[in-house]
């Protein structure tokens, strides 16, 4: 499958499940009038999880939304609702708040922000609403789950990877996620602790790094700022595989790309791992999307099944060594 055609599925894939969500919000939970069905958690009177997306707007988002709907179609006993927020945090609480009303069962969500997202996400856990957060954050404990990977060590692997391909000394340009949230704080975190001696003898410069809210666009905006002001640059940590891309783009336009080494995250198979084996990204760390994680926890819940309040989920690097062979697992 190209990478064309990749982008085409995940594109598909949003669409269909975006009407899945509007359906079921029309449909409501199941429940008719009031009168009860029979037991609940079975085929015929299913539990009803609602999964509130922050945004389809990138390619990592909709394949987590995949991955959520092909792991909840295995379990005759859930319902999915499913809302996309469009990349807006009021909205991201007002499908709460829509869910909530429903009587859903279960909530997972994906955060947009921490702090607009924490009262909300705290209110349908205190009410007695089982609350899955996934990806990202929010402020406090008031919620049953969280399962995400540990993006401040995802950040300091990225970092001694960055000392390892700068072991001369070198000029860089950090492309950041949003940073209210906290995928995008923890990143950069873990990246310049990483590289804390380096930054202080001045054997590593920041030379430019600019808040891109996770998209390509403004990461190639960004890139193209970065080398009008500056004649070496020496190597591109982008929080993600598009704004890395989207680096990598605005350095090939003007014919500076290579010698330039460019590293992201996600490590999606026809995204950051294709753009490694092209040679485009020098490395890639995997990011899972916890989806099918997310459906087996909220199972659990549901079941009264004991739950770990943090499921920290495994990473990979992947570099044009390791790429055949699958990437390396990063303990």
């Amino acid at each position: 499958m190209s990478k064309r055609q990749w982008n085409s599925g995940l594109r598909r894939w949003g669409m269909v499940l975006g009407l899945v969500g509007a359906l079921g919000l029309l449909s409501g939970c199941g429940r008719k009038d009031g009168v009860d069905a029979g037991p609940r958690g079975t085929a015929e009177n299913p539990w009803v999880f609602g999964f509130s997306q922050c945004t389809l707007n990138e390619p990592w988002r909709v394949e987590m939304n995949r991955q959520v709907q092909l792991a909840a179609e295995k379990y005759p006993e859930v319902k999915l609702l499913m809302a996309n927020a469009e990349d807006k945090s009021e909205r991201q609480v007002n499908d709460v708040e829509n869910f909530l009303a429903q009587g859903v069962d279960l909530i997972i969500i994906s955060p947009k922000e921490a702090a607009p997202l924490t009262d909300i996400v705290a209110k349908a856990y205190k009410q007695g609403t089982p609350v899955v957060v996934l990806d990202r954050k929010v402020l406090g404990e008031d919620y049953s789950c969280f399962i995400g990977a540990n993006n401040q060590k995802i950040g300091y692997q990225a970092g001694l990877k960055v000392k390892a391909l700068l072991a001369e000394g070198g000029k860089v340009v950090e492309l950041t996620g949003n940073m209210s949230s906290t995928p995008g704080e923890e990143r950069q975190r873990g990246f310049r602790e990483a590289i804390a001696e380096e930054l202080a003898s001045g054997k590593i410069e920041i030379l430019h790094d600019a808040d891109c809210d996770w998209k390509e666009e403004r990461a190639r905006s960004e890139m193209e700022a970065a080398l009008a002001a500056n004649e070496r640059i020496d190597l591109v940590y982008g929080h993600n595989d598009p704004m890395a891309h989207g680096a990598w783009l605005a350095a090939s336009q003007q014919d500076r790309a290579e010698g330039i080494h460019f590293v992201g995250i996600d490590g999606l198979p026809n995204e950051g791992v294709s753009y490694v084996r092209e040679g485009i990204l020098t490395a890639t760390f995997e990011y899972p999307t916890g989806g099918a994680e997310a459906i087996d926890a909220g199972l659990a819940l549901m079941k009264g099944e004991p739950v770990e309040k943090v499921i920290t989920l495994g990473t990979r690097i992947y570099t044009k060594e390791n790429v055949s062979a699958g990437g390396e697992a990063i303990d």
